[in-house]
């Protein structure tokens, strides 16, 4: 399965910190890196339904390959969405639709931020891209 050099990183940093505190700071800091949108972008059109937290997702396809851009109003969800970003951004639509997000928050540790809700709003963002990608 292709993995992204991003998500490589991203996997490196987060088990390389040890602590609970380190990694939901490290979290926090991903969110944070996120490119900022425009007011004009934040829409409904752009929501992702089934989010508890307002989440604003975007996609285009250059070369084949998804480049998708996410906003929140929720630091945590921020951190969530980024390291989601990290794990589909240069997918095809086609290993797009092989991501196992639960497996991915397990590889980097944070099985424990991910509630059902949580879990249910990021379900939600991931089956949004795969609809892009299958427009």
């Amino acid at each position: 399965m292709n993995m992204p050099g991003d998500a490589r990183t991203a996997l490196e940093t987060f088990n390389a910190s040890l602590s609970w505190e380190q990694r939901a700071r490290l979290l926090m800091q991903w969110g944070e890196r996120l490119p900022a949108m425009t007011d004009e972008e934040k829409i409904d059109d752009h929501l992702v339904d089934g989010c508890e937290s307002k989440v604003w997702l975007l996609g285009d396809v250059i070369d084949g390959h998804w480049q998708f851009r996410a906003a929140s109003d929720a630091r945590l969800i921020r951190g969530l969405v980024a390291l989601l970003l990290t794990r589909v951004n240069g997918l095809s639509a086609q290993e797009l639709q092989q991501v196992d997000l639960t497996d991915w928050f397990k590889q980097l540790g944070l099985s424990r931020q991910l509630s059902p809700s949580r879990s249910n709003g990021l379900n939600a963002v991931l089956q949004k891209m795969r609809g892009l990608a299958d427009s």
